[in-house]
């Protein structure tokens, strides 16, 4: 990557009382240098900065280069945030996996709803999948040589034919050697596995779960931990794709063969290493693992237990924080996604004892997806305004925030926050996690919906 393609890191965020805003960092500046070297990412970035003696090289908003030096502690951060974590650009993605939710999309969207990317900068700051298809050999230097680790990496299969297959580029055969690779210099990955039924399931699916599990010994292991999450689909994507949903019966049928397989790895390593999504117990109608089954949430990011974890979450929360009553009184509608449906009933009635607060869940499935079952995340504007249109929305609706685009109001199909409130005409609260939402109950003032 040559220094002409690394732009400058523009500054979005500076942190009060940081080194930066001792210094005078503006939002709008830009960071082109770290002791003469150009960072092409928030990875250099963070590296560069490890070092007590720092010479930066800024450009004001005004177009105007500064030379700064600071003198700090050896790993004191400074307090920079910046707009993007790439400052190089995305190593885009050249596979053509049926399956991809990019390609399940309808056209006419935001710009970015349309980014492939396989990049294992953003796998590594955020947890994002990469397959380890499209990286050169430069980058598995730099891998190897910033320890750049753990990776989360898209499986799907181990057998060479088989994962071509469902990747679409012949490259994508060569998985066990890159795990080989990553073992020998241990480095580690979280690995995921899309399930396709008729496809990599059964026997495959068996095969692969043996394979990466080989990787899982000795003390630093190559693979850390497995996610078997089912294929989703939506009615956008292309018809002669091969691909069908996951039924009842073969979600049931992966449980059983999966569960399975954990009791022979809990012998082995006092560890299930293998995890099933929530989507496959809600597919199948039966009941979730206890929370003990997840032991440390390894696949949390994977819908691994997300549900086990916020009912524990509400439960300590709202020991800490729910009142015998409030006043004035209040009724609030509270919007999940069809799946969670049945667990995030005994919730609603926590919340409905206390003495002045009403609270309805009101759970959708999303008809812009074409889906049957729904997790909340995946709800948009349109299966809101579908779902909740002629209801009695009381003082107002509380709305997941992970809905919405991170960072702005923006739903999946593009439409806004405020599109939504203007035509159902009442306040929509968007909430973040377990204390936002039982915060937003209890101090909401009921008399004001402007």
């Amino acid at each position: 990557m040559s220094e002409l393609t690394i732009r400058p890191a523009k500054i979005s965020g500076v942190i009060p009382d940081s080194i930066a805003a001792e210094v005078g960092f503006e939002i709008g500046d830009a960071l082109l240098s770290i002791n003469g070297n150009r960072p092409r990412d928030l990875i250099d970035y963070q590296f560069l900065c490890a070092d007590e003696f720092l010479t930066l090289e800024v450009l004001d908003s005004q177009g105007k280069t500064h030379r700064i030096e600071i003198e700090k502690d050896y790993h004191e951060d400074l307090g920079l945030e910046f707009e993007t974590a790439l400052f190089d650009g995305l190593i885009q993605c050249n596979n053509k996996c049926p399956f991809c939710f990019i390609d399940q999309q309808p056209e006419g969207k935001r710009e970015t709803l349309y980014y492939k990317d396989d990049d294992y900068r953003l796998s590594f700051l955020y947890g994002s999948y990469l397959t380890l298809t499209n990286l050169t050999s430069k980058e598995w230097q730099r891998i190897e040589k910033m320890h750049i680790s753990p990776l989360f990496v898209s499986v799907h299969a181990t057998e060479p034919d088989l994962r071509i297959r469902l990747l679409k580029n012949p490259r994508a055969g060569q998985i066990l050697d890159h795990l080989k690779w990553l073992q020998a210099r241990q480095l580690q990955i979280h690995a995921q596995v899309v399930v396709c039924p008729n496809i990599n399931d059964g026997i495959h699916l068996e095969r692969t779960l043996l394979d990466l599990v080989s990787f899982h010994r000795g003390d630093i292991p190559c693979v850390e931990s497995i996610a078997v999450v089912p294929v989703g689909l939506t009615r956008f994507r292309p018809q002669e794709d091969e691909l069908i949903p996951v039924s009842q019966e073969k979600a049931r049928e992966v449980i059983e063969q999966v569960q399975t397989l954990q009791k022979q790895f809990c012998q082995e390593f006092g560890s299930n290493v293998v995890w099933l999504a929530d989507e496959w117990f809600l597919i199948a109608r039966v009941d979730l693992p206890p929370q003990s089954h997840y032991e440390d949430y390894p696949q949390i990011g994977n819908g691994v237990g997300s549900i086990r974890q916020f009912l524990r979450d509400f439960q300590k929360t709202a020991k800490k924080l729910l009142p015998a009553q409030i006043n004035p009184s209040r009724r609030l509608i509270w919007v999940v996604g069809n799946a969670v449906e049945q667990a995030f009933q005994p919730l609603v009635k926590q919340l409905n004892n206390l003495r002045g607060l009403t609270v309805e869940l009101v759970a959708l499935n999303s008809d812009y997806w074409g889906q049957e079952i729904t997790v909340t995340g995946l709800l948009t504007g349109q299966d809101i305004l579908k779902g909740l249109q002629g209801k009695n929305l009381g003082d107002g609706v509380l709305l997941p925030s992970l809905m919405l685009k991170h960072g702005e109001s923006v739903f999946l199909d593009d439409l806004t926050l405020e599109t939504v409130i203007n035509q159902l005409g009442v306040p929509i609260y968007p909430v973040l996690g377990v204390e936002e939402l039982i915060k937003t109950c209890l101090t909401l003032n009921p008399l004001n919906k402007s």
